[in-house]
């Protein structure tokens, strides 16, 4: 793995598939921190994209769940620093890392399977940033917030 931890979260949507997460992270040996849902009880996505966001430093890797992936990513995008890919397959999620540096990656309960979330996060967090001709454009992203 690239970066020494992750936090985790997700809606009341995601989470069940958030807890799936947590037992192949645990399997791995990866250190994670699960900042919630701790149940399928209704809440609101943007608490819990705000949340990891404020946790997240270079040293970390964010993954957040709800049902579309689409509403906790636009809200993670709000935040500095941030650049959060929604994924519905694998080769998104490697060109993520390797062109964008996506250091959070988001999920769509309600879209994908088990294993196929896993391959995902196998490949976003195995996957290292080429740099090169990517850090200029990364630094544009950045100069609009």
């Amino acid at each position: 793995m690239l970066r020494e931890k992750i936090y985790i979260a997700s809606d009341h949507a995601g989470f069940e598939l958030k807890e799936k997460i947590c037992e192949f992270l645990k399997n791995k040996q990866i250190s994670f921190t699960d900042l919630g849902t701790d149940s399928k009880q209704s809440c609101d996505y943007p608490d819990y994209a705000h949340l990891l966001a404020s946790k997240m430093d270079s040293k970390s890797f964010g993954i957040l769940i709800c049902g579309t992936g689409i509403g906790i990513s636009i809200t993670a995008n709000k935040h500095k620093k941030i650049r959060c890919a929604l994924c519905h397959e694998s080769l998104s999620a490697k060109f993520a890392r390797k062109h964008n540096d996506a250091n959070v990656l988001a999920l769509g309960a309600r879209l994908i399977g088990v294993d196929l979330a896993l391959d995902i996060i196998e490949n976003f967090i195995q996957t290292p940033f080429e740099e090169g001709r990517h850090i200029k454009r990364i630094q544009k992203i950045e100069a609009g917030l």
